[in-house]
């Protein structure tokens, strides 16, 4: 198979198994509460990393690092895993995924605004249009249909929205971190799981209630927050230019909203599919932006 193929094959892989994952947080949390379904995925991400780990014979390259590496890792693993999914998984509880899910997507368009005085660039005026895009996919969202200016659960839609800015930031301090990318989860996740653990271990009990919640956990685990990275960075490898399967994600949503509306049964509003439109096209808007940036 030529590298080209290898890299759709993997990036389409990574797409398919994105999209399964607003389904999967709602059937986990049909059976245990946003916090518990964190502690499962994320135990189960940090062992999936560590067998990573183990076969790529990174142990060496894993925990022989600097002092700064090690702080790096502590505030990561605090941004992703831990308050990223806190944020995002409590949204998931209190919303439908049908809007959960792209209130989240608006993130790109984030990373663009946000890298500008990070990396100390001037916003441009494509960036600011495109985010004013987003924000009007938002809110058709967020009213679902209902032109009252009146919102059903403005906590749930804030915390699904600001998700994307503790993913943007973690995404730009990444950045700065120069190690190879499975070391870096790894400790990442080790210290996501050691403050989720600790949260536990003084605030409430696990309490799971039903298989099919404990197996959406693990599910959310290995494809959501593990191997679908692998598989995203595994076709960056094999693929000649990035740009090439970037576009791939913007199928996600879509792909999303059919696995919503058929596994969990929920009614598709008209104004979910516009919003959504409207977000993906102002993430389009700001592409070429991020690019340059990147």
């Amino acid at each position: 198979m030529q590298n080209q193929k290898k890299a759709y094959f993997f990036a389409i892989s990574a797409v398919l198994l994105w999209s399964t994952v607003a389904t999967a947080f709602k059937t986990a949390l049909a059976g245990m509460n946003y916090t518990n379904l964190l502690f499962i995925s994320t135990l189960t991400s940090l062992l999936l990393f560590g067998v990573v780990i183990i076969l790529n014979k990174e142990i060496n390259a894993t925990f022989k690092i600097s002092l700064k590496s090690w702080l790096y890792s502590a505030l990561l693993g605090f941004l992703n895993p831990f308050l990223y999914y806190m944020v995002l998984l409590k949204a998931y509880s209190i919303l439908p995924a049908q809007i959960a899910q792209p209130l989240n997507y608006t993130w790109p368009v984030v990373l663009v605004i946000l890298s500008a005085p990070f990396l100390k660039q001037k916003i441009s005026i494509k960036a600011l249009i495109a985010l004013f895009i987003c924000f009007i996919g938002v809110l058709v969202i967020s009213f679902q249909g209902k032109w009252n200016l009146n919102i059903s659960n403005p906590f749930g839609v804030f915390l699904a929205a600001g998700s994307s800015i503790i993913w943007a930031v973690f995404w730009l301090i990444n950045m700065k971190d120069e190690r190879k990318e499975t070391p870096k989860l790894f400790l990442n996740f080790l210290f996501g799981f050691i403050y989720i653990a600790l949260y536990h271990l003084f605030f409430e009990p696990i309490k799971i209630s039903g298989n099919i919640s404990l197996f959406a956990a693990i599910y959310v685990g290995v494809f959501e927050m593990g191997i679908t990275f692998v598989l995203w960075l595994t076709a960056l490898k094999y693929s000649k230019s990035p740009e090439k399967i970037s576009s791939l994600v913007f199928l996600s949503p879509f792909l999303s909203i059919f696995f919503i509306a058929f596994f969990l049964r929920e009614s598709i509003h008209v104004s979910t599919i516009a919003g959504l439109l409207l977000i993906v096209f102002g993430i389009f808007l700001s592409k070429a932006k991020l690019k340059k940036n990147s």
